[in-house]
């Protein structure tokens, strides 16, 4: 077991005493004491459920100090050795004896863990006050620091009521605030919208949780932006789901297809007038959506706002999907918070309230569609927010919907597309009477939609530029702290890798965290200290505590894809200085050769009989298997190139590229690659495996959360996906430039995967599978197209450090 920790703030003896005292763990006479003496002090307040000294007393006796001598019967010699704390140590943060170590030699315990470095074996009481500030910052089996831990059995439950709050330890903030006392209330915020022209701004309807403590001292806020917190349309969004089974066609050449046409902008209706004011809501709310990450920061004394925003269920306006007035509904949430607009109670007695109990410091937080609006708000530079932690972000709705002018589809959904989203979020339909004043403006908004979408051609159009949030990046004066998966083909990895790139030009502080996952929250990992990393950062930011996050977290932090329970920090990713391995394509080989100039071009065609046609389309699995094995009934659509099985490890980090000179028999064409890891290996599993249920404390009596973490299979597979990408050929020059393609004529290009960051090891095969269709991504029209590449002139390009 790994227990890694980025989150340690250095401390020196003398803070370490300090904070030890902040939190009542020793007073201010503690150091006079002999060792063995505050050995048991420091034991006895280790069990916090426990009211009485005999009873915590008793308790001692389940902790073995040696291998004859139980805790309690060990704190009445004098001397205190080292050994002897290690055994306390490890047994404290859930390790057994004989299992995970041995009491004679407790360093070599098999794990790793953050421990206290002793250079001698009889220690001092201030040594021991050391060792046990270190005990308390280190995290245990369970995930968690041992300081935590404490906290969900109740060692803060004194200090609730009659300690200063925040209550700061090593950095981050301590769970003091009573979570059996939160508030929950509900508020209308006025946008400057009319989304859905019913002469009247929209309202928008935020739903707040928050300490009581709120009442009496300003609090900071995670707000999280969720089209999905008021519910869906599922069965609405399954009927609109497009039909992938349809042919490439033709489009038409243009040099640009971005018109840049300007929308003309609507005149707004004039604020409502209040009426009065009040700082109490009226409304409150009972089951809500929820973000564990956001639970677990509410013990610490943050406020948590959730929105859907325009178009939701108690909202009003009109889905838009990604556009600047999505935006705007998002941006509006933030300045309420911080001071710059007005809410009201409910929607029709204009009696306005404002969010007096905030402290003016927001941060967003969330995944996917919520991310997303978290980095398209950040691109406002709206005041009030000092960070958004954006996991799994789109940040170009096109690099979504649609890749190298083709439609393709988020990985899982084929079929969806911005309309489907926009349908699927529409929650105002969920109340009948609300939808039956607007569903004529609805249906419109959704027919203009899936106009604009356009994927008759899947070009880069004025729909798409207008979702483009990295044309906002200079705005940006949020920092940001970004987390995506690897192999999350849903919201693909040049979705953050592009904002990476851009953002290393602007004056903001930026961390980015890769892991293996797909598309799926890393807050629970046990591997990883991510709830405290973001702690010691919202401490940072939002409280304005100085505690050198920026220095102490990695600028990059990455998961290995081929050890368990490993991360990896380091200063970029897809450094323009990296080093290059280029492959050549040669009789199905990846050479470190040129290929001779007279190869004969290998082909390969875009066409299964009706009957294996059918078959893949409803088995991706097996499609997904036969595409990468050589002797498949796909043999004949895609052509296979191996390297020889690496003798040492290769290390990809960026964009790989595959530069192709390739013909059509047709004046159309679709390109396909996939980059794969071949051999027959232990992998890690595809998803995080559950280690302990409800094992995860959110707060003391509060929530609870499933511990998980990647582990190799015990099976072993024969491939992996590294990476891939697919391009329309008439799109070969620019994406925003449409081509002619003549039957039969050669053309040269480069197509970029998507991004990565892969450890290759000695054994294992790379292998490029160069085909068209995509079962699962692109549009699958079936089409009897013929294909030669001319090897002679491709090549495979690794960017590697």
């Amino acid at each position: 077991m790994k227990l890694n920790q980025f989150a340690i703030k250095p401390t020196d003896v003398q803070q370490e005493i300090f904070e030890l005292q902040q939190i009542h763990f020793i007073d201010a006479d503690f150091l006079d004491l002999a060792p063995n003496q505050a050995l048991k002090q420091l034991l006895l307040t280790s069990f916090p459920e426990l009211d009485d000294i005999k009873s915590q007393t008793v308790q001692l006796r389940t902790l073995m100090a040696t291998s004859h001598q139980n805790a309690e019967a060990y704190v009445q010699q004098e001397q205190i050795t080292a050994t002897a704390f290690y055994n306390l140590y490890f047994q404290l943060l859930g390790f057994e004896v004989e299992q995970d170590f041995d009491l004679q030699q407790p360093l070599k315990i098999k794990a790793d863990v953050h421990q206290p470095q002793f250079v001698k074996q009889q220690l001092t009481t201030s040594d021991l006050v050391h060792g046990w500030y270190q005990l308390l910052i280190t995290h245990t089996v369970h995930g968690q620091t041992f300081l935590d831990e404490l906290a969900s059995r109740g060692y803060f439950k004194t200090m609730m009521h009659n300690s200063s709050k925040p209550l700061i330890f090593n950095g981050k903030a301590q769970p003091v605030f009573d979570t059996n006392q939160l508030l929950h209330e509900v508020v209308y915020v006025e946008s400057s919208l009319d989304s859905d022209h019913d002469g009247q701004r929209d309202l928008l309807k935020a739903e707040i949780i928050r300490p009581s403590e709120s009442n009496h001292q300003p609090v900071p806020v995670l707000y999280t932006a969720s089209p999905y917190n008021q519910g869906t349309n599922d069965a609405a969004g399954e009927r609109l789901t497009h039909n992938v089974d349809v042919s490439l066609t033709p489009k038409q050449p243009t040099v640009s297809t971005i018109e840049q046409n300007q929308t003309a902008s609507s005149k707004i209706p004039a604020p409502r007038p209040i009426k009065g004011q009040t700082k109490y809501a009226q409304a409150s709310f009972g089951n809500h959506f929820s973000y564990s990450l956001n639970d677990y920061f509410l013990a610490r004394g943050f406020a948590v706002v959730y929105a859907a925003g325009i178009g939701t269920k108690d909202s009003q306006g009109m889905r838009t999907c990604g556009d600047d007035q999505e935006t705007q509904s998002a941006t509006a949430i933030i300045e309420w918070l911080n001071g710059q607009r007005t809410a009201f109670t409910d929607k029709t007695q204009q009696i306005s309230i404002s969010a007096w109990w905030c402290n003016h410091h927001i941060a967003m937080t969330g995944r996917s569609y919520l991310g997303t609006l978290a980095t398209a708000v950040a691109t406002t530079g709206v005041a009030g927010l000092k960070t958004i932690i954006s996991e799994a972000a789109i940040s170009s709705w096109y690099d979504y919907y649609r890749e190298n002018g083709l439609v393709v589809a988020p990985g899982g959904f084929p079929g969806e597309d911005a309309d489907v989203l926009a349908e699927e979020t529409f929650s105002r339909q969920k109340q009948a009477g609300d939808y039956q004043q607007i569903k004529a403006t609805w249906l419109e908004q959704l027919q203009q939609i899936k106009q604009h979408q356009d994927r008759q051609t899947g070009n880069y159009n004025d729909f798409w530029d207008k979702r483009n949030y990295r044309h906002n990046i200079k705005k940006i004066k949020a920092d940001i702290i970004m987390v995506h998966g690897l192999n999350d083909w849903n919201v693909k990895p040049k979705n953050v890798y592009k904002l990476w790139q851009a953002l290393k030009d602007i004056p903001v502080t930026k961390k980015l965290i890769l892991h293996q996952g797909p598309h799926i929250y890393i807050n629970n990992f046990c591997s990883l200290d991510y709830t405290d990393m973001m702690n010691l950062w919202l401490t940072y930011k939002l409280y304005d505590v100085n505690n050198q996050a920026a220095q102490i977290l990695p600028d990059v932090l990455i998961q290995d894809n081929a050890q368990a329970e490993t991360w990896h920090s380091q200063s970029d990713w897809g450094n323009k200085n990296n080093l290059h391995q280029v492959y050549y394509l040669q009789n199905q080989q990846l050479q470190t050769q040129p290929a001779p100039k007279d190869l004969t071009p290998q082909i390969y065609r875009d066409y299964l009989i009706p009957e294996k046609f059918n078959y893949y389309t409803n088995h991706l699995e097996n499609w997904k298997n036969d595409l990468v094995q050589t002797d498949s009934a796909l043999a004949a659509t895609r052509l296979i190139f191996k390297a020889a099985p690496q003798t040492e490890t290769l290390i990809l980090d960026g964009r790989p590229q595959v530069k192709l000179r390739l013909a059509s028999n047709h004046n159309i064409g679709l390109i396909s690659c996939r980059l794969i890891d071949y051999g027959t290996y232990h992998r890690l599993e595809k998803l995080p495996q559950v280690l302990e249920t409800q094992a995860f404390d959110l707060g003391f009596h509060y929530q609870k959360e499933d511990l998980r973490e990647y582990q190799l299979s015990y099976s072993t597979s024969d491939y992996q996906l590294i990476t891939l990408a697919h391009m329309n050929l008439q799109n070969r020059t620019a994406l925003t430039q449409v081509e002619t393609v003549n039957p039969g004529e050669f053309y040269e290009f480069t197509l970029a995967l998507q991004p990565t960051h892969y450890r290759l090891l000695p054994g294992h095969q790379l292998r490029l599978i160069v085909y068209a269709t995509d079962m699962e991504m692109t549009i699958r029209g079936n089409q009897d197209i013929h294909y030669q590449l001319d090897c002679a002139n491709s090549k495979l390009i690794l960017p590697h450090c």
